[in-house]
């Protein structure tokens, strides 16, 4: 079974949400987890002036993703900061191009999950997925959040992400705040959530 996860992440704070989500994935036996990022769609002189360089190239190991291997697995997780309350626009730019799967119906029946992160506590993490989500239903794709059995998400004694429509985090004003151990829980929540509902999917 094989779980594949799409993400764009400028600053890092996304690649570490999803890779939480792939251990997730990875304590469902059977499944296997693939990695791949959405295309670039800024240069790099912006990217310097945005101190985004760095994070762009940690992640260079990771192959950009093809439209086809989205066909090819049987669930996908993806991970997108937000941009003014809706997925960036790298992964919009990918998405739109996913036109022959959806006349195919190649994704039709297959687990869609989305993991987001703001800079502020309130800063669009709900608005984010739940306008993914419209991406997913027409596709065809069984949408899966993040159910209140991930009791992190009742947590108030702290500032943190995570809502019963996908594992979110907050990188704060300037970017310099890191994924807590309760977001990073509730990305590894929803990943093995994910994977076991593709097992019941493809039974």
């Amino acid at each position: 079974m094989k779980i594949l996860i799409v993400y764009y992440s400028m600053y890092g704070h996304i690649y570490k949400m999803v890779e939480a989500a792939a251990e997730g994935v990875r304590s469902v036996e059977g499944a296997e987890v693939v990695f791949r990022r959405v295309p670039e769609t800024l240069p790099r002189d912006v990217l310097e002036k945005m101190g985004a360089v760095a994070a762009q190239d940690l992640q260079k190991q990771i192959p950009v993703c093809t439209v086809d291997e989205l066909g090819e697995a049987d669930a996908i997780i993806f991970g997108t900061p937000t941009r003014f309350g809706n997925m960036c626009g790298q992964m919009r730019q990918f998405l739109d191009s996913t036109g022959q799967l959806w006349m195919k119906g190649a994704l039709v029946g297959k687990a869609g999950s989305v993991i987001t992160s703001t800079n502020t506590q309130h800063g669009g993490q709900e608005s984010t997925i739940l306008s993914f989500h419209v991406t997913l239903l027409h596709q065809g794709m069984v949408v899966v959040g993040l159910p209140y059995a991930f009791q992190g998400q009742m947590n108030t004694s702290e500032i943190s992400g995570c809502s019963p429509y996908g594992a979110s985090t907050i990188a704060g004003a300037d970017g310099s705040r890191s994924p807590s151990e309760n977001e990073l829980a509730g990305a590894r929540f929803q990943g093995e959530h994910v994977a076991r509902i593709a097992r019941k999917l493809t039974a």
